[in-house]
């Protein structure tokens, strides 16, 4: 038998063991707080249970404070390995994770995280502040044109509210309500802008403080929180611009969208999609339209840019998606014909779990440099995971916003402009206030200073994307413009696509010598780009679904002394013709400045030449942001054409240092030249991945497919990760796909048995690689267990002892189960005679079993015995034992009372209690 350490051990010990460990685990009986303490000295999170019965048994964390409805995921992790995503409860504290997902892994140090965050620690046990003052660099120059003024339209404010919609998967139906602002008295059709806000509370209680819910609709005495009209800013900046606007309002989708596999992007998308088909109707008969549409100007179809806050953000890009590359029927909830076109989209403080954006329409991403809801800014993914999928001409940008926070860029999520609570989503340390991101500080925005500056490069997006304005691509392509109206906000781009050519790929086949080839997803630090020391975090490298991942690496320098070259050489040699400079993505450390690199590049028949040199400062960064993050640097090409190099055969690249020692990390390097080509998208293959739920059954082995659906046209490459439903761990295998073809077929096998067992989940991720785009990238086959689980029944081993000799009891089943068996057994009161003190047991039993010490001595009863003790899968029975100790006073005969009781330490009402007695020896 194994004893638990502690009694704060309950999740992390006890889910140890249910990856195999025998013998019983100690946990507390929940203090008033309703979360179960935990000791500094082992650093294992608190809060943890197991809870309900049988194959409803789930895995329950509850935080010390109430968790924010926001949009990044919620995730339960063994170390750096997902094991899957909890349903929160209504009381915005507890979250639970059926054991299916979580038992068949190999379980230790258990964490819970959201966007990168860990929410199952303070901020002492994360770890001090960073003490290096951040570095702000001198201003930019001004761009030639600012879209951040306002144009000369008047504009005209309304709502709409539709016929609510069904979506498949969603039980309540969903809202259609908009709120529309368009240019008055503008001629012709004008392009359309649609907004669509992010995961939020959807309810709030008129006159309460903090009193909002994720329910729909409203429960009776609460008001739905109007955060599509948070936008409304952004709507009269554009429409006096002359487009037409709409904010469109999901509640309904935030509600439910913690039960589906893709967090509600299809959801989402088919919500847009069922706008704009409005749209559409209202165009072509402009009399079926509403009061508030009819009221401004005519819109363009056919100039549709998309803007999306958070989850809000990936759900525009899968409707952009969907309006190309059809989904199946069955996930859809928009059947229509696509009668628009998407030019572009906004991706503001974006999650993107599925890490599917779309190659062929352009983007924008605004990253928030103090988000702390998506605060490992994975939305940098909608720039990094185009690279090589298509035709490269889509401008894919990045927009780094230092100082604003996740929240500020919706109004009605904001203190003080909000009709429901609102609150600053960067959390607080009063005692070690974040140098960058605290409120107050030189580089934290103000709430007015970061919607203004998030409106000017929405601006620049619409007048991109869909006015086709090249003099605003500056301001986002990383040439190093500013836009005046977005001061005093420091504001940084980089990009790929738009007019870049060749591309030296650390993800591709590339030989490099003079640094380290590193990957960005990978559990070892040997190989990994990042340590785990590392104060921060690169939005380079968010995690996915897998612990481990190919195709994406990076470019590691790190130097003591000046002068040695990194060479990096592409399996074949690059074209740079056309192109007239070389644009390099380049991070170093946070809070660092001036290192200086030099440029060459060298052809295949040898030449080379100095292409010149660049300075890259650091960003500021604690480690609380993610600031490891690439600036755009260029070199022109002038050098390379006076020495006669063949620019369309360049064989390698190569970077020096020139500071004295430092570090420094390369994403890429592409041909640059100015422009915007236009745009036509590729006829791809579309994968999306399904689900399949079947019972085990008693008896006999059944094999099924896990259900891949590839449509569209042409063949493309993607890579599939098969997640092995025991280890967590995955294996990948690269697949070229094509309509109708079966090449992604991962069988599994389904044997019957009678034996009790928890569901099993035997599921597969999928990423585009080349050619292709993925829809719902992650699904499966679940298989339910259909045999009930065994009584367990309490009996007495040893129940009458003399001081110094142990109590024992055993629990046993009727019949072994197929998996660990967890019953909690609790220390009660004595109703008749003396109870045995905490000094009459062990002290060393005392602290394993309770966390807790003899003094000052009082009934073991109050000392919170609440013990989880385990029956290993294949057995039939564990003991839980009480050490008791001899001492030298006389006493009565004592004893404790046992029962076994419910996951809320509730005794069984229809089991008996039993009653060990100790003898005294004096």
């Amino acid at each position: 038998m194994i004893r638990a350490r502690r009694i704060c051990v309950t999740a992390v010990a006890v889910l140890a063991a249910l990856a195999g460990s025998p013998g019983p685990v100690q946990a507390q009986q929940q203090p008033d707080t309703g979360t179960l303490s935990a000791s500094d000295e082992n650093g294992l999170p608190p809060g943890w249970r197991i809870d309900g019965e049988g194959a409803a048994r789930e895995l329950v964390w509850r935080a010390a404070k109430h968790v924010p409805m926001g949009d990044a995921r919620v995730e339960f992790r063994a170390g750096e390995r997902l094991l899957g995503v909890p349903q929160p409860a209504k009381d915005g504290r507890t979250f639970r994770l059926n054991l299916a997902e979580a038992t068949a892994k190999g379980l230790t140090e258990l964490q819970v995280t959201a966007g990168g965050r860990r929410l199952d620690v303070s901020d002492d046990d994360q770890g001090k502040a960073s003490r290096v003052s951040p570095k702000q660099s001198a201003a930019l120059p001004a761009n030639s044109v600012d879209p951040g003024k306002p144009g000369s339209y008047r504009t005209v404010s309304g709502e709409y509210e539709l016929d609510p919609v069904r979506l498949p998967g969603y039980r309540a139906p969903i809202e259609m309500r908009a709120e529309v602002v368009a240019p008055k008295g503008a001629t012709g059709a004008r392009p359309l802008a649609l907004f669509l806000h992010g995961r939020h509370s959807t309810c709030y209680k008129p006159g309460a403080e903090d009193d909002v819910t994720g329910e729909w609709p409203c429960p009776d005495g609460y008001k739905s929180i109007p955060s599509y009209r948070g936008y409304e800013r952004d709507q009269q900046l554009l429409a006096s611009q002359g487009y037409v606007t709409v904010s469109i309002s999901a509640n309904g989708i935030n509600a439910q969208d913690a039960e589906a596999d893709d967090a509600g992007a299809q959801a989402r998308s088919s919500l847009v999609r069922q706008h704009l088909a409005h749209w559409a109707d209202w165009t072509a008969r402009p009399n079926t339209a509403p009061a508030a549409v009819r009221q401004g100007a005519k819109a363009d179809l056919s100039r549709v840019l998309l803007v999306g806050h958070s989850r809000g953000g990936e759900g525009v890009n899968r409707a952009a998606m969907d309006s190309l590359y059809p989904p199946p029927a069955a996930q859809d909830g928009y059947r229509g014909p696509v009668r628009w076109k998407v030019r572009g989209t906004v991706l503001i403080g974006p999650t993107i779990f599925g890490q599917n954006p779309v190659a062929d329409v352009p983007s924008v991403t605004l990253l928030p440099g103090c988000d702390g809801d998506v605060s490992d800014l994975q939305g940098e993914v909608y720039t990094d995971g185009t690279r090589g999928i298509s035709r490269g001409g889509a401008l894919h940008s990045s927009v780094y916003m230092v100082g604003a926070n996740h929240n500020y860029f919706n109004s009605e999520w904001t203190p003080g402009q909000a009709e429901a609570p609102a609150w600053d989503d960067f959390w607080k340390d009063e005692e070690r206030p974040d140098p960058v991101c605290e409120l107050g500080t030189a580089t934290r925005l103000t709430a007015d200073q970061q919607h203004k500056a998030g409106a000017t490069y929405i601006a620049a997006a619409a007048r991109l994307f869909l006015a086709g304005d090249d003099r605003v691509r500056p301001l986002l392509d990383g040439s190093g413009k500013r836009a005046p109206s977005a001061d005093p906000a420091r504001v940084l781009t980089h990009a790929v696509g738009g007019r870049r050519a060749g591309g030296f790929l650390p993800d591709g086949p590339v030989k490099v010598t003079g640094a380290r080839l590193c990957e960005a997803i990978d559990p070892d630090p040997a190989v990994s780009c990042l340590p785990p020391e590392t104060e921060g975090s690169s939005p380079h490298f968010a995690w996915w679904e897998t612990e481990r991942e190919t195709g994406r690496r990076a470019v590691d320098l790190k130097w003591s002394a000046p002068g040695t070259a990194a060479r990096i050489t592409p399996a074949k040699p690059l074209s740079l013709a056309g192109s007239k400079k070389l644009a390099l993505r380049v991070f170093v450390p946070p809070n660092t400045t001036g290192t200086k690199l030099d440029v060459s590049v060298t052809d295949a028949a040898g030449r080379r030449a100095d292409l010149g040199r660049v300075r890259v400062d650091g960003l500021p960064g604690s480690e609380r942001t993610s600031s490891y993050w690439a600036r755009e640097v260029r070199v022109p090409l002038t050098a390379a054409t006076r020495a006669g190099l063949d620019l369309k055969h360049v064989k390698s690249l190569d970077i020096t240092p020139r500071s004295g020692s430092g570090k420094a990390w390369l994403m890429d390097a592409w041909g640059w030249a100015p422009g915007t080509p236009a745009v036509k998208a590729a006829a791809l293959p579309r994968v999306d991945v399904g689900r399949t739920v079947v019972k085990e059954g008693d008896s006999g082995t059944l094999t099924y497919r896990i259900p891949v659906r590839v449509s569209g046209h042409g063949s493309g490459q993607v890579r599939v990760y098969v997640l092995d439903p025991d280890s967590g761990a995955a294996t990948e295998k690269l697949v070229t796909v094509k309509p109708g073809s079966d090449t992604v077929a991962v069988p599994v096998e389904v044997k019957g048995d009678t034996t009790f067992g928890y569901d099993v989940q035997h599921d597969i991720a999928v990423k585009a690689v080349r050619g292709a785009v993925v829809g719902a990238h992650r699904g499966g086959i679940t298989v339910e267990n259909d045999d009930p689980e065994p009584v367990i029944t309490l009996t007495p081993v040893a129940d009458r002892v003399s001081e110094g000799e142990t109590l024992k009891w055993r629990l046993s089943l009727a019949e072994p189960a197929a998996v660990d068996i967890w019953q909690p057994v609790r220390v009660l009161p004595v109703t008749d005679g003396a109870e045995l003190s905490t000094k009459d047991v062990d002290p060393q039993w005392l602290m394993d079993y309770a966390g807790d010490v003899p003094d000052p001595e009082r009934p073991l009863s109050r000392a919170n015995l609440w013990v989880w003790t385990n029956i290993p899968a294949g057995s039939t029975s564990a003991d839980f034992d009480v050490v008791t100790i001899q001492d030298q006073l006389a006493e009565p005969t004592e004893s404790l009372r046992l029962a076994l009781t419910d996951d809320d330490a509730e005794p069984l009402p229809d089991r008996p209690v039993l009653t060990g007695t100790v003898l005294d020896r004096s």
